[in-house]
């Protein structure tokens, strides 16, 4: 018995394990998003599993859903309002602050559960074969789902409102897709500077702010001052925000410029985005 050990153990010490670097490449996109679209019910159960534990599937976390926002407009309204004359006296300015508010929630919860949704996976990734592409997307799809209650507060407020509904708003239907696919790049994006970089996720919040004062949310477009004008080309959601109020508020069609440096950075940042994600998802079990 003891010689067959010994001999066991002889044969196994000459097993040598190669460690190679890894190499970021794009895997085979057919085979990869055939498999994302099959296990597509795994983003879903993630996402309402989120929502249970937050409790936005219940009565009292979809009114909050709303009511969050809501007030935090009530509260840029007051500010603006006492700042600012021309908000005083324009009754367009709060429906204006609600359409802006809503939608930068939108991509600004999309950003920061992107970002922690492959870190706070780890044990799942380094156990289970999945396109991890998945894990964002659930994100994306649980805001999404807290967004579309915000939908129906914004209507009620253009019925009621002095903004009143126009054929011209069915133009923000396909304006949405440009909403979506930037909100889905960027939580790509910040999954895969997360995995990296840990700090990520503690300076978005500070960024979302910076970002929604430089955005027209808590102003028109048309206020801003010459000297910031670089604005509107380097600024994504000065084009993408913008013409989702101009379309809803001043039942207006965007300018031709306007849509295609929308598209332009939706679409941009999307296919940066998935590049970006599936180029090093083969790393994510090493780093976690």
């Amino acid at each position: 018995m003891r010689s067959a050990v010994s001999q066991s153990e002889d044969d196994f010490s000459g097993v040598v394990h190669v460690y190679k670097p890894f190499r970021a490449g794009l895997p085979h996109l057919g085979p990869y998003f055939r498999e994302a679209w099959r296990r597509r019910a795994f983003a879903s159960e993630a996402s309402r599993a989120k929502l249970r534990s937050t409790q936005s599937d219940t009565v009292l976390g979809q009114l909050w859903n709303v009511l969050n926002p809501l007030l935090l407009a009530a509260v840029y309204f007051l500010l603006v309002t006492i700042l600012s004359s021309r908000a005083a006296s324009d009754p367009n300015y709060f429906s204006h602050l609600l359409c802006g508010l809503f939608a930068f929630f939108f991509i600004a919860n999309s950003m920061t559960g992107g970002a922690k949704s492959v870190v706070k996976a780890g044990k799942m990734i380094t156990n289970t074969a999945f396109p991890r592409m998945l894990l964002p997307l659930s994100e994306v799809r649980t805001a999404l789902r807290k967004f579309l209650p915000t939908l129906l507060v914004l209507l009620v407020a253009l019925v009621i409102g002095p903004v009143k509904l126009n054929v011209i708003d069915l133009v923000a239907i396909p304006w949405f897709i440009f909403l979506l696919a930037f909100a889905t790049g960027m939580a790509l994006l910040l999954a895969t500077c997360q995995v990296y970089f840990r700090d990520t996720s503690n300076f978005l919040p500070y960024v979302n702010r910076i970002w929604l004062y430089a955005s027209p949310v808590l102003w028109y477009s048309e206020q801003l001052p010459d000297r910031l004008r670089a604005l509107e080309i380097f600024n994504p959601l000065f084009s993408i925000l913008g013409g989702w109020s101009r379309i809803i508020i001043d039942h207006e069609l965007p300018l031709m410029s306007e849509t295609l440096l929308a598209a332009a950075w939706s679409f941009g940042v999307l296919i940066l985005g998935a590049f970006v994600f599936m180029s090093r998802e083969r790393d994510f079990a090493v780093r976690l």
